[in-house]
């Protein structure tokens, strides 16, 4: 598959599954909103009763996560463990501690580039995408003291979490919907579908290929029509930009990932594509290397995740 790591791609992806089915199994395709986005499954199955079970399953799955991961819920797992910031260990699900230990993995190998404590700072921002006004240097500040993932401490032996500095917030926005993806793709596992696709916003994750075909067809937008699509099977694509999530403050664009070491939302218009083994993985890391850009991007890759392909490019300037 034709996908070397380059600074020059598209970062939108379509998804097509053009094959033709076996007699025995039939094409469905099933939607629902969960994580503030439209969850797509699209899977083959020997019967409709087959096929609407596991998709049943697998949205079950993602709302289950929905409920413990989100920033949004006021009732979320995430959120109570960063309303006790500040304060003694908690014990916490399996499912979030995963996140979490991964996310911490990120933020290692990429020396805080990745980071889900930015949660004060991205509330700000989306404060000013709301507003329109700049964020004060002060109210940024401010923010930025009560962030760094060397303060959200993880226990294994105990499977505990806790946030060291008081008013910290998780934000799990760069890495949960691969991680739901993951989830849903084992759901449909576990009902005896493993011809399916899951996807959440800018992430999908393959199982198995349609019946008749190596892979699921994914092709760039906007891609030169004599290109051939990507294939995708049993591993995972996502895509991170600023293409339609960007606030313009002052005559600059400021994207809604936050760069930790500054405290500002990205505005150096980077956009990044990976292809990994699993959904947790390639979310993550697209969202690093948009902080990273591409010439630390591409070293990060190289070092930390062999086998992971990673295309990361300098967005052009829309021309006046």
């Amino acid at each position: 598959m034709p996908f070397v790591r380059s600074r020059y791609i598209l970062p939108l992806l379509l998804v097509t599954a053009c094959a033709l089915p076996r007699q025995s199994e039939a094409r469905f395709e099933y939607r629902q909103r969960h994580m503030g986005i439209e969850a797509r499954v699209v899977l083959y199955a020997p019967q409709e009763a087959v096929a609407q079970r596991a998709a049943r399953a697998a949205f079950a799955r993602i709302a289950l996560l929905d409920s413990l991961l989100s920033d949004y819920r006021v009732d979320s797992e995430l959120n109570r463990l960063s309303a006790g910031a500040g304060g003694p260990a908690v014990p916490v699900s399996e499912e979030l501690f995963f996140v979490l230990s991964r996310a911490q993995d990120m933020a290692r190998h990429s020396d805080g580039a990745f980071d889900v404590t930015v949660g004060p700072l991205v509330q700000l921002w989306r404060e000013a995408r709301r507003s329109g006004r700049m964020p004060s240097e002060e109210a940024r500040s401010e923010a930025m003291e009560r962030t760094g993932w060397r303060y959200l401490h993880l226990d294994a032996t105990t499977r505990t979490a806790q946030l060291l500095r008081p008013g910290m917030r998780l934000d799990l926005g760069g890495i949960a919907k691969g991680y739901a993806a993951d989830q849903a793709i084992a759901a449909l596992r576990a009902e005896g579908v493993d011809r399916a696709l899951v996807e959440m916003g800018g992430d999908i994750v393959a199982g198995n290929p349609p019946p008749g075909t190596r892979g699921w067809q994914l092709r760039l937008m906007d891609a030169d029509s004599t290109d051939p699509p990507q294939l995708l099977a049993n591993a995972a694509i996502s895509t991170s930009g600023d293409a339609e999530q960007f606030v313009e403050l002052a005559g600059e664009r400021y994207s809604h990932v936050v760069d930790p070491a500054t405290g500002l939302g990205l505005r150096s218009r980077i956009a990044a594509t990976v292809i990994a083994p699993d959904g947790v993985t390639a979310d993550a890391l697209s969202t690093t290397l948009t902080v990273l850009g591409p010439e630390r991007g591409e070293a990060l890759v190289a070092r930390h995740f062999p086998g992971v392909r990673a295309r990361v490019r300098r967005v052009a300037e829309p021309s006046s």
